[in-house]
């Protein structure tokens, strides 16, 4: 058991069957494995605690896969590209935000261009949540 969520149970959401959790695990590998340009740059300030906690990359919270989790505070930063301009991905990003609030989590979305022409200006929206 990991605090007070047995393994398999992330979020308050049970994991089905073994091959769950597997797919998962892989999906989470892939995303780590193949990151964006601005996952990169974004990882290189919190890798190294600039905000002085320890961040993970492609974190699992129930069923979805959240791009940096800072579990002291329970922070989730999502990185936006294009695609989630479309109709269908702005209903699954606020449908994933309300999942994620409601287990007490705070998110922080920024969007890529935010990440490549005001990096400073996201670091200290993020240094609000320290």
């Amino acid at each position: 058991m990991r605090g007070n969520v047995p393994k398999g149970q992330r979020g308050g959401e049970k994991m089905r069957t073994v091959h769950d959790i597997k797919e998962k695990l892989k999906s989470r590998k892939t995303l780590r494995n193949n990151p964006t340009a601005q996952e990169i740059i974004l990882w290189s300030r919190l890798r190294i605690k600039q905000f002085g906690y320890k961040f993970r990359r492609q974190h699992s919270i129930g069923k979805y896969i959240a791009d940096f989790y800072c579990p002291e505070k329970k922070l989730i930063i999502e990185l936006d590209g294009w695609q989630h301009t479309l109709e269908n991905n702005k209903k699954y990003d606020k449908e994933r935000t309300a999942y994620f609030q409601k287990l007490g989590y705070k998110v922080l979305r920024f969007w890529n261009n935010d990440i490549n022409n005001n990096l400073k200006g996201v670091c200290l929206e993020i240094e609000k949540y320290f």
